[in-house]
């Protein structure tokens, strides 16, 4: 495993990280998750990403659990949380990153995580409802209260990550340093012509999310929607038009001689090809079982065979660089 800095900041993350988004307490309790992350740690991770708002506070909890019974030296582990959705249907508990809500959310997380801090903390989405200096000044106060160490955002537009930015260094804040944004083959939009300000400019780093675009990067829904699988959960049917969207299978089977020519599986390229990109500072895998982490971890070994040949073809395919 390699290790890149999160952008300008000094602290390194894996460049493969384990999420618990949709698998942790919906797919898996305690024992595979504890197993999960114990294979990640072994093959380098040291980067665990949560949110308040998985499973309603239920993946906070397993990873929590989780963490307790693996005894990991603190200081070889990175584990994040997000904030914004809420838990609760108040008028200042849900949908919002104002002050009130951010300082109490954090204690939840912390509780539920049994940890005395997060390493990294990100407003999850923006809110146009709350003054941007508002939520700066309550993340610098959580970072100055040593609830966290470095946060960031996730999901937001390049314009207003600019002026938190700018409303931090204004009135010296701690501000933000990373963004959390969906990156893939079919999502590349976070990190266009717009965001080169954010990453080029400021130096911010970048934990992305759905490299697998929520398993279809596996060549596994090629065939329809398997049995078991994250498209098949009725809680997340959404997924579904996209998971059989014809264009996009007839893209991730033009794909597949590419792999198989690096022999690589397709999960494993797709991985890799996300960092490619130079302002991607570690890239977010999601598993159900052990096999899938060993097989994600796996990607690291393919990260040099993208000649600009192979670059080239992907572009043919997708449309874009």
């Amino acid at each position: 495993m390699k290790y890149r800095h999160l952008g300008k900041a000094g602290i390194q993350v894996s460049e493969l990280s384990f999420g618990s988004w949709v698998t942790f307490h919906t797919q898996v309790g305690i024992e595979s998750t504890q197993a999960m992350m114990a294979a990640a740690y072994d093959a380098g991770v040291n980067f665990f990403d949560n949110a308040e708002t998985y499973a309603a506070g239920e993946a906070e909890r397993l990873m929590g659990a989780a963490l307790k019974k693996l005894c990991w030296r603190r200081g070889s582990y990175l584990v994040s949380t997000k904030l914004f959705w809420g838990l609760h249907a108040g008028p200042n508990e849900r949908n919002t990153l104002n002050r009130k809500y951010l300082l109490e959310s954090i204690d939840g997380s912390l509780k539920r995580l049994q940890l005395d801090y997060v390493d990294l903390l990100f407003c999850h989405r923006a809110d146009p409802s709350t003054p941007i200096e508002e939520t700066v000044w309550a993340m610098h106060n959580i970072i100055e209260r040593g609830k966290a160490l470095y946060w960031g955002t996730s999901e937001w537009e390049a314009a207003d990550i600019l002026l938190a930015i700018e409303i931090a260094e204004r009135h010296h804040l701690h501000k933000p340093v990373m963004e959390q944004p969906i990156y893939n083959l079919f999502e590349q939009h976070r990190f266009c012509k717009g965001y080169l300000p954010v990453y080029k400019d400021h130096g911010y780093g970048s934990t992305t999310w759905s490299p697998l675009a929520s398993g279809l990067l596996t060549g596994k829904y090629n065939d329809g929607i398997p049995d078991g699988s994250r498209g098949a959960l009725k809680e997340l049917g959404w997924l579904q038009d996209q998971l059989t969207d014809s264009e996009r299978l007839n893209r991730v089977a033009a794909l597949k001689p590419l792999a198989d020519r690096m022999g690589a599986s397709l999960a494993q390229f797709s991985l890799a090809w996300c960092l490619q990109n130079p302002y991607v500072s570690t890239v977010l895998t999601g598993a159900s079982r052990v096999e899938q982490v060993q097989e994600n971890m796996q990607a690291i070994d393919f990260v040099d065979s993208f000649t600009p040949d192979v670059m080239s073809e992907i572009e043919l395919i997708f449309g874009v660089g």
